[in-house]
């Protein structure tokens, strides 16, 4: 028998300000047509002024613990995921801490940008193999608006604000495949690509937030080859081929690396979740969007196995095959 991280349920959180193509249009030299056409993205959603990524968080995580029928003294453990952190410190993780009443266990933020959600779920999975956690609560939560240069078409488009949640606990697993709960979880990084994707300010740096800075063709190109591969790794890892998935649900970039991700998969898109058009890239919190809403309609089943994948700053970039 073995431990695995069983998920009992997930949350997700929006904020209301609706940030459509045609509006901005009327911000910087863009169209409808031109971001549709090369991103897929419809519309995004921009948190209001003072709403911060602890709030978005906090929602999210009020709605997965619901879902789960867990109550906060049950959580020993929270790990978030995000690139724009309340402040420099206390982390995002202790203020949802406080506000979700939790005066025990261990919560802490992890940064791996558009990667966050998979690197906090393994991270968490490894506390509860290891029985330093028995219930945990992982988040991915952004206010990617925040650093965003409002002037640069070629990246303010791309990006939104949001807020996903899951709870996962240890149970005792035969150790198949079959198993319910996390299966495995795969992580890399690569910092020679720092200059494709990166931020050009920090408190050490230039003691300012900065803004988003991006090669899109090369990061396209360099995702489509990672994502493809850490996939491979993960199902050669358990034995599985691309026709056991029931559901891909990926970090929701850019369609077209979603489409060209499943083709080199061999995957129908019809089992790829995708919620860019009206969420736009919210960073470390599209994989657990795109896992609540599809959780939410009806689409992903209990026994259900997925793949979760994303890649994002750093480089870095990841997988996890779940069984629901």
């Amino acid at each position: 028998m073995v431990i695995r991280s069983e998920a009992l349920g997930c949350g997700a959180y929006l904020p209301e300000r609706v940030l459509t193509n045609q509006e901005l249009a009327t911000l910087v030299d863009t169209s409808d047509e031109w971001i549709r056409a090369r991103t897929g993205i419809i519309e995004r959603r921009i948190a209001a002024e003072g709403e911060l990524t602890s709030d978005l968080a906090v929602k999210a995580s009020e709605a997965a613990l619901a879902a789960s029928g867990v109550t906060p003294d049950e959580v020993d453990l929270i790990v978030l995921a995000t690139a724009t952190p309340d402040y420099t410190f206390p982390s995002t993780a202790t203020t949802v801490q406080a506000r979700l009443g939790m005066d025990h266990g261990a919560a802490f933020d992890v940064q791996a940008v558009c990667s966050g959600f998979i690197y906090a779920l393994a991270t968490a999975d490894n506390f509860i193999r290891a029985g330093q956690a028995g219930t945990a609560l992982v988040i991915g939560a952004e206010t990617f608006s925040r650093i965003l240069d409002w002037t640069d078409r070629g990246t303010c488009v791309l990006f939104g604000d949001g807020a996903g949640a899951l709870v996962i606990r240890g149970a005792e697993c035969p150790g198949a495949s079959s198993d319910r709960g996390v299966l495995s979880t795969h992580l890399h990084s690569d910092g020679r690509q720092r200059d494709l994707l990166y931020v050009d300010g920090g408190p050490s740096s230039t003691q300012t937030v900065g803004h988003l800075r991006m090669e899109g063709r090369e990061v396209f190109r360099h995702a489509v080859t990672n994502l493809a591969a850490v996939v491979n790794e993960a199902l050669v890892a358990n034995g599985l081929e691309p026709d056991d998935i029931d559901w891909l649900v990926p970090h929701q970039a850019n369609q077209r690396i979603l489409d060209a991700t499943a083709r080199k998969l061999g995957m129908p898109a019809e089992r790829v979740i995708s919620t860019v058009a009206r969420h736009a890239n919210t960073s470390a919190a599209s994989v657990p969007l795109a896992l609540a809403e599809a959780v939410e309609d009806g689409r992903i089943k209990r026994g259900d196995l997925l793949l979760l994948e994303a890649m994002g700053g750093g480089f870095t970039w990841g997988a996890s095959l779940l069984r629901w």
